[in-house]
C-alpha cells in the first residue's frame, strides 16, 4: 500500500476525495448531495482560476461565506494554492467590516450572497475587487482544467491557511493566523478523539465566520466523512433544525452549550430525537449542570457527550472531556476541561506572591498554538510570549486570559477570565462563580452576571436571568443568599425572557453590560 505524506491541507484533501470519491462530502437540509470526487473537482477548477489571475501563495482573500458548495470549494482551493481566506460575518456592522478589511487588505472580495450591497460598497470604499459566486461562476469554470495544480506541493506545513477574527479588547478586532501544520495537528487529534470514520454525518450549525466551525468542517470533510451545513435562518427555528438534523442522519453535533439549552428549553431535543446520533461535542461557555444533566439523560444511552475547549488561537479545540454520570454530583461547578489533546501542553503562569500553586492563567504551547494576529505585531507580542519558566530556548506560549484549576488527577477547571476578575468590597470575585450558583437553581434557564462600576473603587455586581416558572425576585435572592458569602450576592437580579446572544450564539455580556 502506498504510504501517503499529506504536509499541507491540499494534499490531505485530493487524497480523501481519491480514496472516496462517490461518498457524499456535503449534503443540504434541501435534498443536494455532493460527492467528494465533484468538490475536488470544483476546488481545482477555483484554484486554476485564481491563480489565473495572478494571485500567489501567501495572498489573502475574505469570503462573505453563506455555505454554498462554490464557498466550500472556495476554501478548498486556496488551501491548494497557499492563498489565505478568511471568512467574514455580512451582517456585522459596518465600521467594523471596514476595519477587518483595512487590517487584513485583501486582494479579493468573494461574495457567496446575492444582491448584497455592503459588500459593493466596502468595495468601492476601500478599492477592493468583488468576485461572486453565482451561477455565472458555473458556466465561466467550465472552461477551466479539471487537473491537480502542480503549485499543490510548493505549500508547506508552516503557510497560514486562514485567518479567524475575532473581538479584541480594545474594540479593535484581531484576526488569528492559524497554520497548516496547526490544522493538520489538528484534524489527526479529532479523528482520533471522537472515532471519526467515513459513516460520519456531522452537523454544521456554527457560524462559518465563528471558530467553531473550524471543527465542522476541518474534522469532516478532511476525514471522507459528510458535513450538513445549515442556514442561519434554519439553525435558529429549533424544531425545524432538530428535524433536519434528524432527516440527513446527523451522527455528530458541535455548538455552543447555549444552542444546546434552547434546544432542550423549547422540548425541541429530548429522548428519542435524533436517532443516528453518536456524540454530542459543546464548547466555547461554560454549560450549566443541571442543563447538562437534561441532555446526558436524554441521550447517555445513545451518545457520549464531550466538553471541549480551546481558544481561537490555538485551533479551535485543545482539551476534551467526556461526561459521565459522576459529573452530576456536584450540580454548581462546571464539568472539568479534561486532559489537554495529546502533542500538546500548558504553562500554568502564577504570580510570585499567590501562596496557591494549582491555580492560575493558562498558558498553552505546542504544534497548536497559531502563528499570533495578522498585520498586528504589537498585540501579537502581548499574547504569543516566550515561555517565561523556560530560559533554555525559543518557546513562544499563548497567553489564554482564562483562569484554571489543576485538580489531583491533572484534569484542567475553568474557574474564570483573567480580564473578568473584580475587586469589590475588598474582595477578589470571579464572576464565574457567581453565575454558577444561579445556574444550579432548578428554574433559571439562563444568567449572566455583570459588574457595573459607579464610582472610583465602587461599583454593584448585577445579575440578569430568564427563568422556566414564575420566581419573584426576592425568593431568588434568599436563595443566591444561602449560597454565596454576602459580599458576592448581587446587588439586583433582573428578569428577561431571554439572555441576549451574539452572533455566535453566546450570551452578549456587553449587551448587559450597556444596558445595567
Amino acid at each position: 500500500m502506498e504510504q501517503k505524506y499529506d504536509y499541507n491541507l491540499g494534499l490531505l484533501f485530493s487524497d480523501v476525495a481519491k480514496r472516496n470519491p462517490n461518498q457524499v462530502a456535503l449534503k443540504y437540509p434541501d435534498g443536494v448531495k455532493i460527492q467528494y470526487q465533484e468538490l475536488e473537482i470544483l476546488s481545482n477548477k477555483i484554484a486554476w482560476y485564481i491563480i489565473g489571475y495572478g494571485l500567489k501563495k501567501g495572498d489573502l482573500i475574505a469570503i462573505f461565506n453563506n455555505k454554498s458548495t462554490f464557498a466550500f470549494a472556495t476554501m478548498i482551493a486556496c488551501l491548494k494554492t497557499g492563498i489565505i481566506y478568511t471568512n467574514l460575518d455580512v451582517s456585522s456592522p459596518f465600521s467594523r467590516l471596514q476595519k477587518i478589511l483595512t487590517q487584513a487588505r485583501p486582494v479579493w472580495l468573494i461574495n457567496d450572497f446575492s444582491d448584497l450591497v455592503v459588500v459593493q460598497e466596502l468595495s468601492r470604499d476601500l478599492q477592493i475587487p468583488v468576485i461572486s459566486l453565482n451561477e455565472d461562476m458555473v458556466r465561466l469554470l467550465e472552461s477551466y482544467s479539471e487537473a491537480t495544480l502542480p503549485h499543490l506541493r510548493w505549500v508547506t506545513g508552516a503557510n497560514p491557511a486562514y485567518l479567524m477574527f475575532t473581538s479584541g479588547s480594545t474594540g479593535f478586532p484581531k484576526g488569528a493566523v492559524i497554520s497548516h501544520q496547526n490544522l493538520l495537528n489538528f484534524i489527526r487529534w479529532g479523528q482520533a478523539t471522537f472515532t471519526v470514520d467515513t459513516t460520519d454525518v456531522f452537523t454544521n450549525v456554527n457560524p462559518i465566520y465563528f471558530d467553531n466551525s473550524v471543527f465542522d468542517f476541518y474534522v469532516s470533510l478532511f476525514s471522507g466523512a459528510t458535513l450538513v451545513p445549515f442556514s442561519t435562518e434554519l439553525s435558529k427555528d429549533p424544531h425545524q433544525l432538530v428535524l433536519a438534523a434528524e432527516a440527513t442522519a446527523c451522527t455528530s453535533w458541535f455548538s455552543v452549550p447555549s444552542m444546546l439549552v434552547y434546544l432542550l428549553t423549547t422540548k425541541a431535543l429530548g429522548p428519542g430525537r435524533l436517532p443516528a446520533i453518536k456524540r454530542f461535542i459543546f464548547g466555547g461557555e461554560g454549560f450549566p449542570k443541571p442543563k447538562l444533566k437534561a441532555l446526558y439523560d436524554a441521550f447517555k444511552d445513545a451518545a457520549t457527550l464531550y466538553n471541549v475547549y480551546g481558544p481561537t488561537e490555538c485551533t479551535c479545540i485543545c482539551s476534551s472531556y467526556v461526561i459521565g454520570s459522576e459529573d452530576f454530583d456536584d450540580l454548581l461547578n462546571f464539568a472539568p476541561l479534561g486532559y489537554l489533546a495529546p502533542n500538546f501542553d500548558y504553562e500554568l503562569l502564577v504570580e510570585a506572591s499567590q501562596e496557591v500553586t494549582n491555580l492560575g492563567e493558562l498558558a498553552l504551547k505546542g504544534p497548536n498554538v497559531g502563528l499570533g494576529y495578522y498585520n498586528d505585531p504589537e498585540r501579537t507580542a502581548d499574547s504569543f510570549i516566550q515561555n517565561p519558566n523556560n530560559s533554555g530556548f525559543l518557546e513562544i506560549v499563548y497567553k489564554t486570559g482564562d483562569l484554571v484549576e489543576v485538580d489531583e488527577q491533572g484534569y484542567l477547571h475553568f474557574r474564570g477570565r483573567c480580564d473578568n476578575q473584580i475587586k469589590h468590597m475588598g474582595y477578589r470575585i470571579e464572576l464565574e462563580e457567581v453565575e454558577a450558583a444561579f445556574n444550579s437553581l432548578d428554574y433559571v434557564n439562563e444568567s449572566a452576571v455583570v459588574y457595573k462600576k459607579i464610582g472610583p473603587g465602587l461599583g454593584r455586581i448585577l445579575a440578569y436571568v430568564s427563568l422556566t416558572q414564575p420566581v419573584v425576585e426576592k425568593e431568588i435572592h434568599h436563595q443566591i443568599g444561602s449560597l454565596l458569602p454576602e459580599y458576592m450576592v448581587p446587588h439586583k437580579i433582573r428578569i428577561l425572557d431571554h439572555l441576549p446572544k451574539n452572533k455566535n450564539g453566546k450570551i452578549d455580556r456587553t449587551v448587559l453590560q450597556e444596558e445595567a
